[in-house]
């Protein structure tokens, strides 16, 4: 595993080929705002096979998805599959890196406890605006 960003409270690591292009400002600026400067997370780049395992292994989905968040008791984990957000990306007509961006934010509202519904819709219109980041919805 090979880190971009390893500091306090957070982490961001890669195992596929291509690194992805993190800037750890923004992203430590979302973090902040969304969870809080204490919390602690680690963000996790990886390939197809290993989010379709970890999503067959921990949520019985034999799928492969753009982003799986876990929420632990003082610290959370993002795994993001970058194949996977170009395909979003081109579904929402915007750009990889755009659509990253909201990914972060639905991710880290995962890891405050909330699932899919109009609750966390709300909540990420509200951060997408607040820190002026791309909503495809």
């Amino acid at each position: 595993m090979r880190y971009i960003l390893d500091d306090d409270n957070l982490s961001i690591s890669y195992t596929v080929k291509k690194t992805p292009q993190i800037n750890g400002v923004f992203l430590r600026t979302v973090k902040n705002t969304i969870l809080g400067k204490k919390y602690d997370l680690s963000i996790y780049f990886v390939g197809q096979d290993k989010i379709s395992s970890i999503n067959k292994q921990y949520r019985k989905k034999d799928y492969v998805t753009d982003i799986l968040s876990f929420p632990y008791k003082d610290f959370g984990e993002m795994y993001i599959c970058l194949d996977k957000v170009t395909q979003k990306a081109n579904l929402f007509n915007t750009s990889p890196e755009n659509y990253l961006n909201y990914l972060f934010i639905h991710g880290m509202t995962h890891l405050l406890g909330h699932d899919h519904g109009h609750a966390m819709d709300k909540l990420e219109k509200k951060f997408t605006k607040k820190l002026n980041i791309f909503y495809p919805y």
